[in-house]
C-alpha cells in the first residue's frame, strides 16, 4: 500500500531560510587578519629589497659615484657594461679566482660533510657532543673575528708553521704566498661544514635501513650499498646542498677582505668577484659601475641555479619517481 507524503489538508508547506554559514565570515576575517600581518612585510619587501635592487638597476646605466650630486648623473647606457668585459683585467682576474674557489672549495666541502655526517649517522656515545662540535664552526659564519684568526694561524709565525716546525718542516706566510692564499680561504671554507653535514644527516635518517640489510645480504659491500643505495636515496639532499653551498661560495667575501685587507692580494691571488665589486663601489666611489657588477653577478648566479635544476632531473631521484 502506498503511503502518501503530502502535506494534512489546510496545512500550507512552509520553507525552512537557508541558515548562513559562519565559516565564510569566518574565513573572511582571517583573510583580513593575514594581510594586515603580512603588511610589514610586504612593505619591507618594496622598500629595503625592491627599490634598492631597481635603483641599482637605473644606476648600473650611469656614470654615478658616491662624491657627485645627484644633479650630476649622466645617463651612459652600456658603456658600464662595455667596459667591465673589454677594459677591465681585474674584472676576469677576479671572475677566474671565484670559480677556482667555488669549484674546489664547494664539493671538498660537500663530501667533509657528507663523510663526517655517514659516521655520527649510528647512535653511539657521545654522538651528540661530536654533531655539536663539528656544527660549532658553522655558527661563526663569515665573521671578521673568524677571519683574523685564521689570517694569524696561517701567517709565517703562526700556529700552522709552528706545529709544522715539530716535524722539521719550515713553513711559509702561507697568506702571502700568491700560490697558497686561495687555498687558505679554501680551507676556512671547507672547515665550516656543519650546516650541510646537519642536512646529510636528516636526510640519512630518511633512508629506510631494510635496503641496507637486503643488500647486505645479496652480498653488496659497503662501497657498492653505498654508491647504489645511499647516494640515489641522498640525491634531493645532496641537491639541495649543492645549490646552497655553490651560491654561498660564489658569495664569498668577509674572509678575502680580512686576509688580504682590502686589497685581494697577493698578486690578485685572493680578488674574488664580491671584493672587486666592493672596491669598485666603497674605495674606489664608482657606483654605477659597481651596479654594473652587480647585476651581471646576479644573472651569472641565477643562470647556473637554472643550470642545476634543468640537470637535477637526470640524478635526483624522489620517492615518488618522476624526478620533480
Amino acid at each position: 500500500m502506498a503511503v502518501s507524503t503530502a502535506p494534512p489538508p489546510g496545512r500550507a508547506r512552509t520553507s525552512v531560510p537557508a541558515r548562513r554559514k559562519p565559516a565564510d565570515a569566518r574565513r573572511r576575517a582571517e583573510g583580513r587578519a593575514a594581510h594586515v600581518f603580512l603588511t610589514p612585510w610586504l612593505l619591507g619587501l618594496l622598500a629595503i629589497t625592491a627599490a634598492p635592487m631597481l635603483l641599482s638597476l637605473y644606476l648600473s646605466f650611469t656614470n654615478f659615484d658616491v662624491l657627485s650630486d645627484w644633479d650630476q648623473i649622466s645617463w651612459v647606457g652600456l658603456d658600464n657594461y662595455e667596459r667591465m668585459f673589454t677594459q677591465d683585467p681585474v674584472f676576469w682576474k677576479s671572475v677566474g679566482v671565484t670559480l677556482t674557489f667555488a669549484l674546489v672549495a664547494v664539493p671538498l666541502k660537500l663530501a667533509a660533510a657528507l663523510g663526517v655526517a655517514m659516521l655520527l649517522n649510528r647512535e653511539r656515545r657521545g654522538t651528540g657532543l661530536f654533531r655539536a662540535l663539528f656544527y660549532l664552526p658553522s655558527l661563526l659564519g663569515g665573521s671578521v673575528a673568524l677571519a683574523l684568526v685564521w689570517r694569524a694561524i696561517f701567517s709565517r709565525d703562526g700556529s700552522f708553521n709552528a706545529f709544522l716546525d715539530i716535524f722539521g718542516i719550515t713553513g711559509q706566510p702561507w697568506v702571502n704566498d700568491p700560490d697558497w692564499a686561495l687555498e687558505t680561504l679554501m680551507v676556512l671554507a671547507i672547515w665550516q661544514f656543519g650546516a650541510p653535514m646537519v642536512i646529510f644527516l636528516a636526510g640519512l635518517k630518511q633512508v629506510p635501513t631494510e635496503l641496507y640489510e637486503a643488500a647486505e645480504v645479496d652480498g653488496a659491500g659497503p662501497l657498492r650499498r653505498f654508491w647504489h643505495i645511499t647516494l640515489p636515496m641522498l640525491s634531493p639532499v645532496i641537491f639541495f646542498n649543492l645549490v646552497l653551498e655553490t651560491i654561498n661560495g660564489f658569495q664569498g667575501f668577509t674572509s678575502a677582505y680580512v686576509v688580504s685587507d682590502g686589497t685581494g692580494g697577493p698578486v690578485g691571488a685572493t680578488m674574488l668577484y664580491t671584493l672587486h665589486l666592493y672596491t669598485q663601489g666603497f674605495t674606489e666611489f664608482k657606483m654605477g659601475y659597481a651596479s654594473a657588477l652587480a647585476w651581471v653577478f646576479l644573472l651569472a648566479i641565477g643562470a647556473i641555479t637554472a643550470l642545476f635544476f634543468s640537470t637535477g632531473r637526470f640524478w635526483v631521484h624522489y620517492a615518488d619517481g618522476d624526478g620533480r
